[in-house]
């Protein structure tokens, strides 16, 4: 259990010395020790409340997402967000990824990977500390068993207590909770691949794919173990992200800093040690920043590979300071080149004008080269997509020649080529296409089933949203050339789209 002592400043502050050792230290971290539970404490603040913030919206967006309606008409799913793997489809909302436009799957990936890299050059590791699902899911655990146990204390004292009704109690229901939680991460997640009334029914009745039932089994287990027991080893020793940002930083990149400058000398008793006529800084040795750290560090030993930068510790720390009558940001968002700066004009000038000149959060510290080049290239890339997304055909047509024969010789002379050719309707709805040949003079065409319509132009049904597959027969008269090439064009008479594929037709060499 955490010993706790109090002290009392001026203003008649009174401050909680907390005896909270971080855990993962440099010098108590070992790959080769058991893991050390970790017991963050409760804290209140700006940082803590975005944190909440961002956690309802995150996880209210991945559970309702799949629910939400979007009529596309009477031929294709009603689902706003659906990854329809049987029709080879992505849907979201009134976009429709075909499988030929993966692309745009690309695109995406490009831009969060350059939206991660602006993030992290701006404000550090936020995305670790704030929307990172290892973050959301650990931080929502934590809040059950506060909850159901208690803040710090308590939980450590239920730790060490010897087992009876009580801990049973209170454990089961812990982990109850956190089973239904890892249930329902899972369960959601396969609705995103299929209708998710329909499939919810069908889980409930047994009637589900068993893809279903072990895609929510295996994502339950990770679920549960990860955000229940490993916590903060999933991001020290399995997240490859803490070892790459690094190249991401610069020295003006906004990071949780302690000021040292303005923070030591340390003391415990601060009021005391002023009557002695003692040097002390501003940190009062409280161990709040190391009590309510997720990661069991302490922020006051520099940088460290573990902090996510959740700024839990900058709360802290500021609740303290008020306490004390300091102003805020003995721990702060700050970068290298402030730091050196503050840290250069308490040297010169003391320590009180450092305090007074230490800057704030400003516009300079977003736009500079490198976060500039960084949204340049983010936003091209975006525009890019939605172009080419609002001037994209909705029909298309892929064609592929029979190799074996490559060629036939009818008992009249002439030569016929056979060829698959795939004609795509990208609507919701019934299209009437026209096929035509574009070279090969004097050759006409059918596709199997319609003999009797032997011409340059056929005309096509194509259900809504689907492929049709058509074997397409070419007839050039008799005096063929060995090989030429021509296009099969395809026609939206409604609305003039047309789309082409080369072909080659193939005859006797002579």
């Amino acid at each position: 259990m955490a010993k706790m002592n109090q002290d009392t400043y001026a203003g008649g502050g009174v401050v909680d010395q907390v005896e909270a050792d971080p855990v993962n230290s440099r010098n108590e971290r070992s790959l080769y020790a058991a893991r050390l539970k970790i017991f963050p404490q409760r804290v209140s603040g700006a940082f803590r409340r975005l944190k909440w913030l961002i956690m309802l919206v995150t996880l209210g967006i991945y559970w309702v997402t799949p629910w939400i309606r979007w009529d596309r008409g009477p031929n294709a799913p009603d689902q706003a967000v659906l990854v329809d793997l049987a029709s080879r489809r992505f849907y979201f909302f009134s976009i429709e990824i075909w499988p030929q436009e993966f692309y745009y799957v690309a695109g995406l990936l490009i831009m969060a990977g350059l939206g991660l890299f602006l993030i992290t050059s701006v404000v550090g590791r936020a995305w670790c500390g704030y929307t990172c699902p290892q973050t959301v899911w650990t931080d929502l655990y934590m809040a059950v068993e506060r909850r159901i146990i208690g803040d710090r204390n308590a939980q450590m004292r239920l730790d060490k207590a010897p087992w009876g009704f009580a801990k049973i109690r209170k454990i089961a229901t812990v982990h109850a909770i956190w089973l239904l939680i890892a249930i329902a991460t899972g369960g959601a997640w396969v609705f995103y691949f299929a209708d998710a009334p329909g499939l919810a029914v069908d889980l409930v009745t047994l009637k589900a794919p068993p893809a279903a039932y072990v895609t929510i089994a295996v994502l339950t287990f990770t679920t549960y173990v990860f955000a229940g027991f490993m916590r903060e080893q999933v991001c020290t020793y399995m997240c490859p992200w803490p070892r790459i940002q690094g190249a991401m930083l610069d020295e003006d990149s906004l990071i949780v800093t302690y000021n040292d400058w303005r923070g030591e000398p340390r003391s415990r008793h601060r009021k005391k040690s002023e009557q002695q006529g003692l040097d002390t800084g501003d940190c009062v040795d409280c161990n709040a920043c190391v009590a309510v750290c997720p990661m069991g560090i302490d922020i006051r030993d520099g940088q460290q590979l573990e902090c996510i930068t959740c700024a839990l510790c900058i709360d802290a720390c500021n609740n303290i300071m008020d306490k004390v009558n300091q102003p805020r940001g003995l721990i702060s968002y700050s970068t290298l080149q402030d730091y050196q700066v503050h840290a250069s004009t308490a040297a010169s000038k003391g320590r009180e004008v450092a305090k007074q000149e230490q800057r704030r959060f400003s516009v300079s510290h977003i736009v500079r080269p490198r976060t500039v080049i960084y949204f340049t290239l983010w936003a091209l890339i975006g525009v890019a997509m939605l172009v080419t997304l609002a001037m994209r055909d909705r029909l298309g047509i892929n064609v592929l020649h029979e190799r074996n024969p490559l060629f036939v010789t009818l008992s009249d002379g002439s030569v016929r080529n056979t060829y698959t050719v795939k004609l795509l309707n990208m609507l919701p709805e019934l299209k009437t296409f026209s096929v035509t040949l574009d070279g090969l003079p004097g050759a006409e065409m059918w596709y199997a089933g319609a003999e009797e319509e032997k011409s340059r132009n056929l005309i096509v049904e194509v259900q809504p949203d689907r492929v049709r597959d058509l074997r397409v027969f070419v007839v050039m008269p008799e005096g063929a050339r060995a090989s030429q090439d021509f296009d099969f064009v395809v026609t939206d008479p409604e609305t003039g789209q047309t789309s082409s594929a080369d072909a080659q037709f193939h005859g006797p060499t002579r």
